[in-house]
């Protein structure tokens, strides 16, 4: 155990990644130099973390994820069970395109499910709710609710993770946390002050 924060026995950690106070790293997870990972965060068991990845504060990396060089996680990020980023779009074991990593953003407060598969290049927004076994290839909005191979949006989801719905004003209120949230021509929400 570190003097900030908490390694198994059994995990590698790198020399040149920086590690934030209170964060858990558990049995057999790697974390390559150049990382950054912030406060508060939990990395499972048997995660890799590649060169130059940054995850924010108070992010859960959940077990058998791969974080690759090119992926950025902002705060409050829930990564589920053995989910999938890329780096490279055309990949070829005899081809060398590690000039080619493209960048990945997941915002503030997403969750991606268990399963799922993000496509490098996109950008996941704020508080985006991916459900397990998605295959996103595209960007994702902000608060949406993303299923299925390829993932569509099917719904919007609260800070809270609850599912929204709308009335005839454009108008929806958390159950939970009772916040509201309004909708404009169908595609964007915003939560109201």
């Amino acid at each position: 155990m570190g003097d900030k924060y908490f390694s198994h026995e059994t995990a590698v950690i790198d020399d040149g990644c920086i590690i934030g106070r209170n964060t858990k790293i558990w049995h057999f997870s790697h974390i390559m130099p150049d990382s950054v990972i912030g406060d508060n965060c939990n990395i499972g068991q048997n995660v890799v973390v590649s060169p130059n990845v940054t995850l924010g504060n108070n992010v859960k990396v959940q077990n058998n994820v791969s974080i690759y060089t090119g992926v950025i996680c902002e705060d409050d990020v829930f990564l589920g069970p053995s989910m999938v980023f890329t780096n490279i779009t055309n990949p070829r074991s005899a081809v060398i395109r590690r000039d080619k990593y493209e960048e990945t953003l997941v915002r503030k407060g997403a969750t991606i499910g268990a399963n799922a598969t993000i496509v490098c290049g996109i950008e996941i927004g704020e508080y985006a709710f991916i459900g397990a076994g998605a295959v996103v290839t595209k960007n994702v909005l902000p608060y949406s609710l993303i299923v299925g191979n390829p993932a569509k949006r099917i719904g919007w989801m609260s800070e809270y993770g609850h599912r929204l719905e709308f009335d005839n004003n454009g108008i929806a209120v958390c159950p939970e946390s009772k916040e509201k949230y309004m909708i404009k021509d169908n595609n964007i929400i915003s939560k109201l002050k």
